[in-house]
């Protein structure tokens, strides 16, 4: 239930009641009436606001009641009655930009032993630290947001953060921490972290990216850094000189794409398609394609620009047909891979994995496989003789 300090028009502060809100307005008149001995007809706030709906009236507000004489305007006066203005040891009334708070002894003291060294602590502890910060109708100044500063003594008054909708809780997160209210402090960091969407981890679609891609000048570098592509049709895309790096590739249809110069470097390209596409410069350091189809692939650019798989992992795949002269698969693994009929001439493969992969019909005149793994490697029907500029393993 909320609380509230009932005062007629026109009387002294010491012959207030503090009643409890329930029912209707008429309920509330009944019970004006009743504890103030007099035919209440109407309630205004401390503004000289006509209080119309019950559901207006908060917790700890003060009302002035009429029995029909117009009304006052408090701000007319040249001071609230006695006690309103912080001199009275029941109540106190802060100016917090602009905006009239009325806060009682219970709400000081309950502050002072649970925040004993927040800034609203000192200030209801020791009235002296105002010095002659009070406006002309005696209230306490404060040159903060009310909007924040309301949901922090509402907090104060009864334990439960309760902020309304449009209210920004950065904002009451910030006024906590200038009062230093450190319990309300946590609370609010909760709420905001609960507030946050959750992010989206959903894989880019084809119809996202072509516009994402028809958006983008020509000349512009496109970073893709990192995105989830996971199962997108790319398939006879134009992706030339497009940063992958780290990004999530698999099960992507990427068949007849041009790839050309692209950095797919540490990407994961697992269980991916791209039989028929152009890998000219292609960098692929690291990347993970295992089990990945690369069928018919070109790799070879004329200009002399090699493609880079060094440290790949490519166990499984199948590279059947795919004219990668020159290529780097320096330490790449390709256990169990399908290289049939592929142009490995002056590919380095030194130190490479090549355990149990099909090389048969490979053309590796020139090719390094120094320190590379043959064991269980098949070399029939090479279509140059295999020279290795030092052992194989």
């Amino acid at each position: 239930k909320r609380r509230v300090f009932l005062l007629a028009t026109h009387s002294t502060f010491h012959t207030g009641k503090v009643v409890a809100v329930y029912g209707t307005l008429s309920d509330l008149l009944s019970v004006a009436s009743s504890k103030l001995g007099i035919k209440a007809t109407s309630v205004y706030n401390g503004k000289g606001g006509l209080i119309d709906d019950i559901a207006l009236i908060r917790d700890d507000d003060v009302l002035f009641v009429c029995e029909g004489e117009p009304f006052i305007d408090p701000q007319t006066d040249s001071k609230l009655p006695e006690g309103l203005s912080g001199s009275h040891t029941d109540w106190l009334t802060l100016n917090v930009g602009g905006r009239y708070f009325t806060t009682t002894r219970i709400l000081r003291s309950t502050l002072v032993n649970k925040e004993p060294d927040s800034m609203l602590a000192h200030m209801f502890k020791d009235k002296g630290v105002w010095g002659n910060k009070q406006d002309h109708r005696g209230a306490f100044l404060i040159d903060r947001s009310p909007e924040y500063f309301e949901p922090i003594l509402n907090y104060l008054r009864h334990g439960q953060l309760i902020v309304n909708d449009g209210i920004n809780l950065l904002g009451v997160l910030e006024e906590a921490r200038f009062f230093g209210i450190d319990s309300l402090i946590e609370h609010l960091e909760v709420a905001i972290k609960n507030s946050q969407p959750p992010e989206d981890h959903s894989p880019i679609s084809r119809k996202e990216f072509v516009r994402f891609l028809l958006a983008t000048p020509t000349k512009s570098e496109l970073r893709c850094q990192g995105l989830n592509f996971s199962g997108a049709d790319l398939s006879r895309l134009d992706l030339r000189y497009i940063n992958f790096k780290m990004a999530n590739l698999s099960r992507c249809n990427l068949a007849h794409a041009n790839l050309c110069c692209a950095n797919l470097e540490r990407a994961d390209l697992s269980g991916s398609v791209l039989d028929c596409a152009n890998l000219q410069g292609v960098k692929m350091l690291c990347s993970n394609a295992e089990g990945a189809s690369l069928k018919l692939c070109n790799f070879e650019d004329p200009s002399g620009i090699k493609a880079n798989l060094e440290g790949a992992n490519l166990k499984g795949v199948d590279m059947e047909g795919s004219q990668m002269t020159g290529i780097n698969l320096r330490v790449a693994t390709l256990k169990n891979a399908k290289l049939k009929n592929c142009n490995l001439r002056g590919a380095t493969l030194a130190g490479t994995d090549l355990e149990n992969c099909d090389l048969s019909g490979c053309d590796l005149q020139e090719a390094n496989l120094r320190g590379s793994n043959v064991k269980g490697a098949i070399f029939e029907e090479m279509l140059t003789p295999l020279h290795m500029s030092q052992s194989v393993r």
